[in-house]
């Protein structure tokens, strides 16, 4: 039976946001039908609603809910079933079939596309996929984030960079993403862990879930500022000069600015005995970029890329959880506001401006 449903809608033609009322259909062989609790605000949404499309889009890729119905080939959850809807496959390897991207008609007879899912809506409908059971009494507001915000943010330092206890890290953008991965370094134990932005009250938000240092990047140069923490006076470059920089630095913002100073900010090689540092982007880049080919060579430094913190949510999404209940992630911290689905064009404005401290969610 079709599900009634409130669906965020950003407009092929330039304009606010809409928010259209419509039936879902039910679920094919492989989909899910899901009533939505919360749903994650994402930047990256920011960049779908500036590029230009050839067609309607509908938005949002976090979010938590029950199931309502099930496709005839769905395994894994049943009716009643609380679950986490992500972005990201949550087991890539099964069966071998490719999860297709959800598609809505909507009234009028435009269809409207998603990069995935959509979640900025009170029911959504998925490919299995991309939905993953948990535990019926989680928190249903504050884990929808865990599904993106988290799961990169935490996912670039454990799985993507593999951080060991005593690496050092820097992170360049503390909003939701960057303070998940200040999370993960500190319960895996590196230090220092130093935060990057350009508010002070962000990065005094960032000391409260684990930054042992914070620069201010429109105050002073962060790179310098991250090489002086972190000089080792014991080794040497191959040009003589003592080894700085840090472990490893993640960008969690992709501006070209940034993408272009966590390389210089990643530590130097040890004379050829020992390879520098990684640079990790994880924020999505909009633009090209330029690095220096011979700082990489000498100092034998990796530029690598993190999509989605490489989670594989059906492993990582109970870990995250766990997390939780142990007071090592806190996500009702994390989660610093909260919109009904009729604010939505007041929540996107609010985060272009730069008013979100840490993530903001829907609540429907």
């Amino acid at each position: 039976m079709p599900t009634p449903a409130r669906v965020v809608v950003l407009p092929k033609a330039s304009g606010p946001l809409e928010i259209i009322d419509m039936n879902l259909p039910d679920p094919g062989p492989h989909q899910v039908v899901v009533r939505q609790f919360a749903s994650g605000i994402c930047h990256s949404q920011l960049h779908q609603m500036h590029t230009p499309r050839q067609a309607p889009v509908i938005l949002g890729h976090e979010s938590t809910g029950e199931v309502l119905q099930v496709g005839s080939e769905v395994t894994h959850v049943v009716p009643g079933d609380t679950v986490l809807v992500t972005w990201v496959p949550r087991n890539a390897t099964a069966g071998g079939r490719i999860p297709l991207p959800a598609m809505l008609e909507l009234p009028g007879g435009e269809t409207a596309g998603s990069q995935n899912v959509f979640t900025w809506a009170d029911h959504t409908i998925a490919d299995e996929q991309y939905v993953v059971k948990v535990g019926s009494d989680i928190d249903k507001e504050v884990t929808a984030i865990i599904g993106c915000a988290v799961m990169t943010g935490a996912g670039a330092v454990e799985n993507t960079a593999a951080v060991k206890a005593g690496d050092s890290v820097a992170i360049f953008g503390v909003g939701g993403v960057g303070l998940s991965a200040v999370v993960a370094a500190r319960t895996l134990k590196a230090n220092p862990i130093i935060a990057v932005d350009l508010d002070d009250k962000k990065l005094a938000f960032a000391k409260q879930f684990g930054a042992t240092h914070t620069i201010n990047a429109s105050q002073t140069n962060p790179v310098s500022a991250i090489r002086e923490l972190t000089v080792r006076e014991d080794k040497r470059t191959i040009g003589m000069q003592p080894v700085s920089g840090a472990d490893f630095v993640f960008d969690c913002i992709g501006l070209k600015q940034t993408m272009e100073q966590i390389v210089p900010s990643a530590r130097s090689g040890f004379f050829g005995s020992e390879p520098g540092g990684t640079a990790v982007l994880v924020g999505v880049p909009m633009t090209s970029v330029e690095l220096n080919a011979s700082d990489i060579l000498v100092n034998e430094k990796k530029f690598i890329g993190s999509i989605g913190g490489s989670c594989s949510p059906d492993r990582d999404f109970p870990k995250y959880l766990d997390w939780f209940e142990q007071g090592l992630l806190d996500l009702n911290q994390l989660v610093t506001e909260r919109y009904r689905i009729d604010q939505i064009n007041e929540a996107t404005d609010a985060l272009a401006s730069g008013k979100i401290a840490g993530r903001s969610i829907m609540v429907f």
